[in-house]
């Protein structure tokens, strides 16, 4: 079953780059925007990561703290944040239970490869913890001043 819009975002705990263990309910009073990605390291995870960073300022203006999950280990995720100077915490869902309840834990067909993994997608939670806005197989560019400009337009 997964999360739809309007509906109060179940409170969920997964270990964080920090290494320390993060709650949703940690943000109370904030807005959210989670975003599931498919590795780090990767071309669009790279660049998307970097596009979070570089207006990483103007969600906090609006007070907004970005949340980037994906399947990979909090080893992967140090090493992605240190080399791209990363300034929001990275969740780590290896056994990809959140990526289930959110709708984003798919069957991909990479280069005749077939397997499960994370399709890219940002959800918008408000501060009050609501799913306002989803986005699904997001395609990276202009992506991140998307999701900023509805959180100007419609919560800020």
């Amino acid at each position: 079953m997964t999360i739809t819009i309007g509906e109060k975002v179940p409170d969920f705990e997964l270990l964080a780059s920090n290494g320390d263990k993060m709650k949703l309910s940690d943000f109370h009073g904030k807005h959210v925007v989670l975003y599931f990605y498919p590795k780090d390291m990767t071309p669009g995870c790279t660049t998307e990561a970097c596009d979070f960073r570089d207006y990483h300022q103007d969600f906090a203006d609006v007070n907004a703290v970005i949340l980037g999950v994906s399947a990979d280990p909090l080893e992967k995720h140090q090493k992605f944040i240190e080399k791209h100077g990363l300034p929001f915490l990275l969740l780590a869902d290896e056994d990809h239970k959140l990526s289930e309840q959110f709708g984003v834990w798919k069957e991909k067909n990479v280069f005749g490869k077939v397997g499960f993994g994370i399709e890219r997608s940002t959800f918008i939670i408000d501060k009050d913890g609501v799913l306002v806005k989803e986005w699904r197989k997001v395609k990276v560019q202009g992506h991140v001043e998307e999701a900023l400009q509805f959180i100007k337009n419609n919560l800020a």
